[in-house]
């Protein structure tokens, strides 16, 4: 801490994509005159680089701002600004790429630190639970609306504070409170922001979001008893839960200790949520059992399924379908499909058409990014341009049927030249509905201290 070299301000790189990354400037560094945050260096979400943090933002130390800069010129941005420290701020990442990026950090000259989430946790006025992951994937959103229900029919008032995806204009989504399908117009939210939104709003929740979550917390604050956090990708909370629970996926055992900050989130948990015990195999779910005991024996175990619903499953058997995946789930969630091929096998596919050869433009573009992805088609959408090319992929795929196995309703915002299959999952308690109870418990418990 401190001053760095002749006394300056410690000159300082935060490396993210977009999200964690400005809180941890926002909480750590915005008011905090012993450093200069001399650049944002971002990966993964596209349009972002090349833009400034604004002013309005990034607060008086930082009157122009800050220049947001792609990590691809890491090495660069560390030589040309002298930076002393590189801080990294990443929601999704495994223990090898992270090692990957401390040996590119270390060998520029910088020295690279991991902050405490203890250190950037907000401290809420109101009872927080929290739901985490393992790794993207998991299922976390499953279990929020759980949560949610148990909540209500225990009459709790409540509203969800999800994880920020800052893709438009940063300075007029400082704070954003989303109830219904006009709000996500209004805020011209992106197809991976409205797979979040749409699900809690078709259950008639009040979502905040934004990028300044001091702001973003106390407006939601008051208007609800308590706040669930939904989390993005394995990304730690924001705010200092009261109850955290993480996910974890027993189709993928050996993540829950292979990426970060996923693995930091098993070893914090007071509850963890075994989910989808229904596909996985019961090695795995043993081998994961065995590994959650070793790394958090404190937290309760609760087994859950992941079950599927489609609202037409007439458009799928014997059909050629075409299957459309959430896009974080198969890309940094690493997984080569998700609950839309899921779908399309249980419920009798006669083909499902590899859409692969029909890919166009930025779409075909991530098959090369992220190769592991198998016969769907991620569903995204960052800007116009992704969105269109988006279009084109499932329009120009010879199927009878779109399997849509993200949340959100794309045929909205889409001309799609084919019939679609809603493909929806929701989460079932396979152990006596234990969470249930624990949510519940906390319930009462905190009426009790804010009586």
């Amino acid at each position: 801490m401190g001053r760095g070299l002749g006394g300056r301000r410690r000159r300082v790189v935060i490396l993210g994509a977009g999200g964690r990354d400005f809180h941890n400037f926002n909480v750590l560094f915005r008011n905090n005159p012993e450093y200069e945050v001399v650049a944002f260096a971002v990966t993964q979400i596209p349009n972002i680089d090349n833009r400034v943090y604004p002013p309005e933002l990034a607060g008086p130390l930082y009157p122009k701002g800050i220049p947001i800069l792609s990590a691809r010129e890491l090495e660069k941005i560390i030589s040309e600004n002298e930076v002393e420290e590189v801080y990294l701020s990443y929601s999704d990442i495994t223990c090898e790429e992270l090692a990957e990026v401390a040996n590119r950090v270390v060998s520029a000259g910088a020295n690279f630190v991991i902050p405490s989430p203890l250190r950037s946790m907000l401290r809420a006025r109101k009872p927080v639970i929290a739901v985490t992951a393992s790794r993207t994937g998991a299922g976390k959103s499953t279990v929020s609306r759980y949560i949610a229900k148990v909540l209500r029919e225990h009459g709790v008032s409540y509203v969800v504070i999800r994880h920020p995806m800052p893709y438009g204009e940063l300075k007029n989504s400082v704070v954003q409170r989303i109830a219904s399908y006009e709000d996500l117009d209004r805020y011209n939210c992106t197809i991976e922001e409205r797979e979040e939104y749409e699900p809690h709003i078709a259950m008639g929740n009040v979502v905040y979001a934004g990028v300044d979550y001091e702001l973003v917390l106390r407006e939601a604050e008051k208007e609800a008893d308590v706040i669930i956090w939904d989390g993005g990708n394995n990304d730690l909370p924001f705010i200092r839960p009261d109850l955290h629970i993480t996910v974890v996926d027993p189709t993928r055992p050996r993540d829950v200790t292979s990426s970060f900050p996923g693995a930091v989130n098993v070893a914090l948990a007071d509850i963890i949520v075994v989910n989808k015990v229904n596909i996985a195999r019961e090695d795995d779910v043993r081998l994961l059992e065995a590994t959650l005991r070793r790394v958090n024996p404190r937290a309760k175990l609760v087994k859950a399924a992941s079950r599927l619903k489609v609202d037409r499953p007439d458009l799928i058997r014997g059909r050629r379908v075409v299957v459309v995946e959430d896009g974080p789930t198969v890309t940094h969630g690493s997984l080569s499909h998700a609950a839309g091929y899921q779908a399309a096998v249980e419920y009798g596919a006669g083909e499902i058409v590899d859409p692969r050869p029909y890919a166009v433009g930025e779409i075909s573009e991530v098959y090369e990014k992220y190769p592991w992805i198998g016969k769907v088609v991620p569903a995204l959408g960052y800007g116009v341009k992704q969105m269109r090319d988006l279009e084109e992929t499932l329009n120009r795929v010879p199927a009878d049927t779109i399997v849509m196995g993200t949340p959100s309703d794309l045929s909205r915002l889409l001309k799609l030249n084919k019939p679609v299959a809603h493909v929806s999952f929701e989460l079932q308690e396979l152990s006596g509905n234990e969470l249930a109870r624990a949510v519940a418990e906390f319930a009462k418990g905190f009426r009790k201290v804010y009586a």
